[in-house]
This record gives structure tokens, C-alpha cells and sequence, in this order.
């Protein structure tokens, strides 16, 4: 958070949103990667890349990356009491972890992290109506629409989505960045980076790993299948960095699967390392064949 620009992004949520790249190979994401990060005057966020050096991530493309690494397993992230994930996606995850092992890595079980606490009563820090309104401000005349009421109203979006549009435009407006409530926002994530960094160091680990999600791709606008996306915690809350890289196939080898690699604030460096090394060591990642070769 903060090394790359969401300036110009649509926002999902702007305490979570990060703009990276998404690429066939890590050697591509690297490539695109390495011209999208620094600071940017039109995102504030990124002030946090003020004076910061940015290295040359290419030198980061090691196949021999995962010797001698200490590699722990986020079982949080994944196994939650309300959601079991698909004994696919388990066994897929499990290879995986021998897979690093066999290419050199320590994989360390009975990882935890701390809970922590949001400050209670001080309201809700921006939120997705707050976002999207800003974000169409921003845009003047070139939005043909000016609120999330105004695209309410409209008609204008896929079903599926309807009732979450509807659920956050007839909902309270969120507090500006520089509110009590957005304060104790940035408190909140800066303690979370902290038990994170804190159980890193204890075990001396270059990074967390875990399924990025607990069930196989689903159909668009398919809303009853089971589905867990194992995202939206630990590297969101945190700011830190995290990648995803393909680690295998379910369903017959129809529905791929992705693993990731969570690590320490601006240690994108020692990630794409190790997730580089995973990549050449399995080879997992191949075209889907409904699509064409790409020339």
C-alpha cells in the first residue's frame, strides 16, 4: 500500500485497493511491475514511497530463491470455522508446500497471529459510497454519472450486483480521511501490520503462504455455488505486500488454483523471489483451452 498509484482507479474500497499488475508469468508481472511503482503527486497514499529506493526487482527473478527459506503456513487465513474449504484446493495447497520443500524451503506449521481490535463508536472511515462519489468528482465533466444514487438510477449494472449497490447508496455516507473515525482506521491497520511483523520475526519466516482461495472458480453471476476468497484480510488490513502465483489445478485439471505469498511492509523484493522460484520449480501455469495461443 502506497507503492504503487490507485490514482484514476475505480475504487472498491480505498483502504484496501492496490493497482498491481496481473500477468502470464512472473518475469512479465516483474517487467510491468517495475514501471508503476513510486510516488505519485495525484494519489496521497503514495507519499509513503517518498525518499524510499526503488530496487531493481528484475535482480529479484531467482530460480534458486526458496534455498534455504523459512516459509509459514497462514492456516487462519484459510480454515475458518464457518467455511471448509474444498478438499481439492487443500490437496493442491498440501503439494505445494512439499513442492517448496523439495526446492530447498523450510515450511513452519502452528502460525498465529493475534487479534486485533478496531477502536468501537467511531464511525465508519469513508466506506464504498464515500469512494465512489469521490471517485466521480474527480472525473468532472468526462463522468456521464455523478453519484452512486445517480448509477443507482440508472439501471445501468449486471444483476448480480444490484443488491449490494442498493445496500451501500441507501446507506450512511462514510467520514472523510482526516476524521476521528479515519484515524482510528490507520491505528487499527498499523497494529494489524504489527502482530503480523511481530509472529514474522519470532519465527525468523520470509513470508506466509495460503490458498488465495478456498474453493474453484465459479460461473459469473453464479452466487450459490460456495466460494471463500482468502484476500480480503490479512494483506488489505495490513498494507503489506502479497502475490499470487498459479500452484496447481482442480477439477480434473479444468479450474486452476493460486497460492500466496504474504510478506513484510515493502518487502515486494524477497516475495517475488520466492514466488519465481515456486513458479520455475512447478511450471503449473498453462493456457486455458478455450482461449487462442497468444502470438
Amino acid at each position: 500500500m502506497g507503492l504503487t498509484s490507485s490514482a484514476g482507479v475505480i475504487p472498491l474500497s480505498s483502504l484496501a485497493d492496490v493497482a498491481g499488475p496481473m500477468a502470464r508469468t512472473m518475469t512479465d508481472a516483474v517487467a510491468v511491475f517495475q514501471v508503476i511503482v513510486g510516488e505519485d503527486p495525484e494519489d496521497p497514499v503514495t507519499a509513503r514511497s517518498h525518499g524510499r529506493k526503488i530496487p531493481d526487482y528484475k535482480a529479484s527473478l531467482v530460480r534458486t530463491g526458496l534455498k534455504n527459506a523459512r516459509i509459514g503456513i497462514l492456516r487462519q487465513a484459510y480454515e475458518r470455522a464457518n467455511l471448509t474449504p474444498d478438499a481439492e484446493v487443500v490437496t493442491v495447497f498440501t503439494k505445494a508446500l512439499d513442492d517448496m520443500t523439495k526446492a530447498g524451503a523450510a515450511i513452519v506449521d502452528g502460525i498465529t497471529i493475534e487479534g486485533v481490535q478496531r477502536q468501537q463508536g467511531a464511525g465508519t472511515c469513508r466506506g464504498f459510497k464515500y469512494d465512489i462519489n469521490d471517485y466521480l468528482a474527480t472525473r468532472g465533466q468526462k463522468a456521464p454519472l455523478r453519484s452512486l444514487e445517480e448509477i443507482l438510477a440508472s439501471g445501468k449494472f449486471d444483476p448480480s450486483a444490484a443488491g449490494r449497490i442498493k445496500q451501500a447508496a441507501n446507506g450512511t455516507t462514510g467520514q472523510g480521511p482526516d476524521s476521528d473515525a479515519c484515524k482510528a482506521e490507520a491505528a487499527y491497520r498499523e497494529a494489524f501490520g504489527a502482530a503480523i511483523t511481530k509472529v514474522m520475526d519470532a519465527q525468523k519466516l520470509d513470508a506466509l503462504v495460503y490458498p488465495t482461495w478456498s474453493f474453484p472458480p465459479r460461473p459469473i453471476a453464479d452466487t450459490s455455488t460456495p466460494t471463500g476468497d482468502n484476500s480480503q484480510i490479512y494483506s488489505p488490513s495490513s498494507g503489506f505486500p502479497a502475490i499470487t502465483v498459479p500452484m496447481g489445478y482442480t477439477r480434473e485439471g479444468a479450474l486452476p488454483a493460486g497460492m500466496t505469498f504474504l510478506g513484510r511492509a515493502w518487502d515486494e523484493a524477497r516475495l517475488i523471489k520466492l514466488g519465481y522460484s515456486y513458479e520455475q520449480a512447478t511450471k503449473h501455469r498453462h493456457a486455458p483451452p478455450s482461449t487462442p495461443v497468444v502470438k
